[in-house]
C-alpha cells in the first residue's frame, strides 16, 4: 500500500509541469457513463489502426536495438521487451500484407532477427526487459516462438525455424510430469495463462510434423481443464502475481481463454473449445449489460478495479472467434461495442505528447493500477489485432 501511494505521488508531481498532465486532465474529464456509451464511426476504426500501427513503428524507433518498448508519461521510453516484441512481429507482417507497406514488414524481421541473437544457448529467452538481463522464462519464450513461426513464413528462412525448434524442445525439457510449468515460470508458480504457450507449441507440431510439441501442450490444457477451472468458468492461478491470485487480473484471464480456444480449434476439441467459450460469454455478458469490464474479478466474477485495457482489447478478439465458431450475434455485437470503446480512448491527439499518438494506454483511467501512467506496446498490439479481425469479418 505504501509503495502503490509513493509511486503515485512521485508520477503526479512529476506530470506537474509537463504537458503530459494533460492526458491525465483529459482522462478525469472524460471519465463517466456519457463516455462508455458514445459511438464510432468506420472511418475512427480506420484512422486508428493505422495511428495504432504507426505507434508500433515509433516504440521501435526508439531503441537502441531492433527491439520494441512502450512508453511511459514520467519514465519516458523503456528498454526494449522481448516477449512482446516476438508476439508484435505477426501483427506487423499482417498489416504489412494488407497495406502493401514494406516498412511494416522490414521492422518484423529486424526484430525477428534481433531476438535470433539474443536467445540463450538452452533454447529459452529471458523474462523481463532487455536491460534486466533474466533467466530464461515459460511464457515469454512461448511467445516468441509465435514471432520466429511468422517470420519463418513471411521469408522460408530456416534460421528462424530452427530457433523456435529449440525453444519447443527446451519448453518440453522443462514442463512438469503434471502437466503445467513451474521451473522457469513467472514467479515459479504454475499458471493457467500458460494455455498461450500451448499455442505456440501447436503451431510448431503444424510447422515440422513433430507431434511431440503437441502432446507437450495437451497435458497442459487438460492440466488447466481438469484441474483449475471452476463450474461457473473460473480459472484458479491466474494471476501473474502470488498476491492478488484469488481475483486475477482480466489480461491474464483473457491469456487464458483466447490459448484453450484456439487450442481446441487447432485440435478441434469441444473440451477446449467449450472450456474457454463458458467465461468468454460470462464476461460478454457483465460488458453488455455494465458498459465495461473491470480490471479484476474473483471466483463469484464479481469485478473490482479500473478497466485493464489489454484485457479488453484481449476479450474481444476471442468474442469475434467465438461468434465465427458459434454464430451467435451476440458476440460480434460485444466485440464491435468493445472495440468502438477502445477507439475512443485510443490517444490520437499530438496535443499532448507526441510519444502517445496512435497508442493505447494499459488502464482506463490512465493511473488505473495496471500499467499506470503508461503505454505499454502490447496494448496497441492486442488493439491493432482487434481492429484488423473485426474488419476481416466485415469483410467476408
Amino acid at each position: 500500500m505504501f509503495r502503490s501511494l509513493y509511486l503515485y505521488t512521485r508520477n503526479i508531481s512529476s506530470l506537474l509541469l509537463k504537458k503530459e498532465l494533460g492526458i491525465v486532465l483529459h482522462d478525469l474529464g472524460r471519465y463517466n457513463r456519457a463516455f462508455f456509451s458514445g459511438q464510432t464511426t468506420g472511418v475512427d476504426r480506420e484512422q486508428a489502426l493505422e495511428q495504432a500501427m504507426e505507434w508500433l513503428l515509433l516504440a521501435g524507433e526508439h531503441m537502441p536495438d531492433q527491439g520494441i518498448g512502450s512508453f511511459h508519461l514520467v519514465d519516458g521510453w523503456s528498454s526494449s521487451y522481448p516477449e512482446t516484441s516476438g508476439y508484435i512481429i505477426p501483427t506487423l507482417i499482417v498489416y504489412g500484407g494488407l497495406t502493401g507497406k514494406d516498412k511494416f514488414i522490414d521492422q518484423a524481421m529486424a526484430t525477428a532477427d534481433w531476438l535470433l541473437s539474443i536467445q540463450k544457448e538452452s533454447g529459452g529467452w529471458q523474462g523481463g526487459r532487455i536491460n534486466e538481463n533474466k533467466p530464461e522464462i515459460v511464457f515469454n519464450t512461448g511467445q516468441i516462438i509465435r514471432g520466429m513461426l511468422a517470420s519463418y513464413a513471411n521469408d522460408n528462412n530456416e534460421k528462424y525455424l530452427n530457433a523456435a525448434i529449440k525453444a519447443g524442445d527446451w519448453l518440453q525439457s522443462v514442463q512438469h510430469e503434471g502437466g503445467y510449468w513451474k521451473k522457469n515460470a513467472l514467479m515459479e508458480a504454475e499458471r493457467v495463462y500458460d494455455s498461450y504457450v500451448d499455442v505456440p507449441l501447436l503451431m510448431l507440431t503444424e510447422a515440422t510434423g513433430e507431434r511431440r510439441y503437441a502432446e507437450t501442450a495437451k497435458r497442459n490444457l487438460d492440466w488447466i481443464v481438469d484441474k483449475k477451472q471452476h463450474d461457473n468458468g473460473w480459472f484458479e492461478d491466474c494471476d501473474n502475481t502470488l498476491k492478488h491470485n484469488d481475483r486475477p487480473i482480466l489480461h491474464t484471464i483473457a491469456y487464458t481463454i483466447d490459448g484453450l480456444l484456439d487450442a481446441g480449434i487447432k485440435l478441434n476439441s469441444e473440451k477446449y473449445k467449450a472450456a474457454a467459450i463458458k467465461p468468454a460469454a460470462k464476461l460478454k455478458d457483465l460488458f453488455l449489460t455494465n458498459g465495461y469490464l473491470n480490471g479484476r474479478y474473483d471466483s463469484g466474477w464479481n469485478g473490482s478495479e479500473y478497466m485493464i485495457v489489454t484485457g479488453c482489447a484481449q476479450i474481444s478478439i476471442a468474442w469475434m472467434k467465438i461468434s465465427i465458431i458459434s454464430k451467435d450475434p451476440s458476440y460480434l455485437e460485444a466485440a464491435q461495442k468493445m472495440n468502438g470503446l477502445l477507439v475512443r480512448i485510443q490517444n490520437r491527439q499530438e496535443k499532448y505528447s507526441s510519444n502517445t499518438i496512435g497508442a493505447l494506454q494499459g488502464s482506463f483511467p490512465i493511473w488505473g493500477k495496471y500499467e499506470p501512467f503508461a503505454y505499454p506496446n502490447w496494448a496497441t498490439k492486442y488493439f491493432a489485432d482487434a481492429l484488423m479481425l473485426e474488419q476481416n469479418i466485415h469483410q467476408h
